[in-house]
């Protein structure tokens, strides 16, 4: 058995290794973070985001489509169609308009603590930077046993008030809102993320790939320009 003066020497060497890991840890986390650009809504993106209040859309209110997702965060078909629906976005311009919904799923570990976020975020309209954040870093958050902490993280990037933050998260609005969005995708008959709506017509499951949504988008603006 090491003698106690062993143990004396050899502690402060254990406690150095301790507080490395916990440092390379975090530090691993915050470098996630910060390495993570958020996509930055245009004026006229803007504008029509704050005013249509707890609807979170962008796009011009006027656009000729409009295209409604149910949404969870943690739901990877949901993260893999993100980048390709923002394309989307920009390259119909003000003749699209998106809204989002959150519907999260409690087998999804985080699913719920990340609409939180999201709708956070919002109340200091940062919705779409923190809804974007979410989907670029699924991979990382999903799996985390420190979420939390990277939500955190991902508020201060996006330049939020973080105690607030943190504060909306835990809140009944926050919760209630997110609540609100469920009951309208179950009154609308959602059952799986993402079901996607194109001028209040239903998309098939079959369809929910970059392709199709832009021969929908297609279809419906062909539909407006005839009636």
């Amino acid at each position: 058995m090491p003698s106690s003066k062993a143990i004396k020497s050899f502690l402060p060497f254990v406690i150095i290794g301790v507080v490395a890991a916990l440092t390379i840890t975090m530090g691993a986390i915050f470098y996630r973070a910060k390495r993570v650009t958020a996509v930055t809504m245009s004026k006229e993106q803007t504008v029509a985001a704050q005013a249509t209040g707890s609807v979170h859309a962008r796009g011009s209110a006027d656009a000729p489509v409009t295209l409604e997702e149910f949404g969870d965060f943690q739901c990877p078909p949901c993260g893999r169609l993100a980048e390709p629906l923002q394309q989307i976005e920009k390259d119909y311009g003000s003749r699209l308009r998106v809204i989002f919904r959150n519907f999260p799923f409690t087998i999804h570990e985080h699913a719920h603590e990340a609409a939180y976020a999201a709708e956070a975020a919002g109340l200091q309209g940062r919705f779409w930077e923190m809804h974007d954040l979410l989907y670029q870093e699924q991979a990382a958050w999903a799996k985390s046993k420190e979420v939390q902490t990277l939500f955190e993280a991902y508020s201060g990037m996006i330049h939020l008030d973080v105690e607030r933050f943190k504060k909306d998260m835990a809140s009944d609005r926050v919760k209630e809102k997110v609540e609100s969005d469920r009951k309208r995708g179950e009154a609308l008959g959602v059952k799986n993320t993402p079901t996607i709506f194109i001028n209040n017509e239903s998309v098939p499951p079959t369809s929910l790939n970059p392709t199709a949504l832009r021969a929908a988008i297609d279809a419906a603006l062909r539909e407006k320009k005839g009636s």
